[in-house]
């Protein structure tokens, strides 16, 4: 039987490449060939062993090309381009029924291949349910379907924060999801203002639209955000730093009527980030809090949507390809802060 390679997470700073027995996919599978893999916060974290889940086959951003499907699949062929929705959810619990799929309380958890924890992607070939699977414009840079995973989460988000026309929209943190942020809150017609300690992310956030950059190391934010909405404070706060501290300015330069989103976990989770509320400021100013976490299946869908019409470039975000066979070299590069995603090519 023929074989195939994935590579695994067996212990702190420790890959290993495994080889497994390729099946043929049967009933509503779908065997996909892997051309592009990007290491994600997940991938990393586990890899430096902030998350202990070894053995781990990682790899839940990526894209491939369909081999072979199972005799029942109805919307997908060999050949067609394609990328995975990885981390999936039981479609059972409440939240699932209930509409919430991001939030079921056992998903967003994979075991891809046989007696091997996780999603999966760092692999030659992977099979998945024919659900599961978003097929993709023929034209599309396979680097760029890899991407649709996290364009997905930042989706999530931007529908959180309800953004309208000529909205004053705040995203902090110029990183791969500020980025996203900032490029879909333009596409909502919005004016957006980031915010950024680093000059260089500040420069990508211009080339993707931001309309005006705050350096937070050298001008006071909030006051900055005041003086530019006449005092008044933004109409939408996007909080995608993981530090208390940046939570309690989001809510601080927060208008009337405004919508806060914490987007980013904040880690590590204990001691839990705790910051100082002004409750009198939420009520007489009626401002809204919540969180974004995890896509649902119409962000996955509308993300695969937005890359294959080319709606949306995200080729600003990846810095640099790197080929499966220096594959140790790829998850050092991709824990240097100046990166935004290292992607892994077959």
């Amino acid at each position: 039987m023929e074989s195939y390679t994935v590579a695994v997470t067996v212990a702190e700073k420790k890959l290993e490449k495994m080889e497994l027995p390729l099946k043929k996919p049967v009933g509503t599978e779908v065997l996909i060939k892997v051309d592009s893999v990007a290491l994600c916060t997940l991938e990393q974290r586990v890899y430096t062993g902030v998350m202990k889940y070894w053995p781990f086959a990682s790899g839940h951003e990526f894209s491939g090309v369909v081999v072979e499907v199972g005799p029942d699949v109805t919307s997908i062929k060999a050949n067609d381009k394609v990328a995975a929705r990885a981390l999936t959810q039981c479609g059972n619990c409440h939240y699932c029924r209930s509409g919430m799929e991001n939030l079921c309380v056992s998903g967003f958890q994979a075991s891809t291949h046989e007696g091997l924890n996780g999603p999966g992607g760092l692999a030659e070939y992977v099979i998945f349910q024919e659900q599961a699977v978003y097929k993709m414009s023929d034209d599309v840079d396979l680097g760029h379907a890899a991407l649709v995973e996290p364009l997905a989460c930042c989706i999530h988000s931007i529908g959180q924060a309800k953004i309208e026309l000529a909205n004053d929209v705040v995203v902090m943190g110029a990183g791969i999801m500020g980025i996203f942020h900032t490029q879909l809150a333009k596409l909502k017609g919005a004016r957006v203002i980031v915010t950024e300690l680093n000059p260089d992310r500040l420069e990508i956030a211009k080339k993707v639209g931001a309309d005006v950059l705050i350096d937070s190391g050298k001008t006071d934010p909030v006051e900055k955000i005041k003086e530019l909405t006449d005092g008044r404070g933004a109409d939408v706060v996007i909080c995608t730093v993981p530090a208390a501290a940046a939570a309690e300015e989001a809510i601080a330069m927060a208008g009337k009527k405004a919508r806060v989103v914490l987007y980013t976990s904040f880690h590590p989770k204990k001691p839990s980030p705790t910051i100082p509320l002004d409750l009198n400021q939420v009520h007489y100013s009626e401002v809204e809090i919540t969180g974004s976490v995890n896509p649902k299946v119409v962000d996955f869908y509308t993300a695969s949507r937005l890359l294959s019409h080319k709606i949306l470039d995200p080729s600003a975000v990846i810095t640099e390809e790197v080929p499966f066979s220096n594959l140790e070299y790829a998850f050092e590069r991709s824990l240097d802060p100046a990166s935004y995603r290292i992607m892994v090519k077959f």
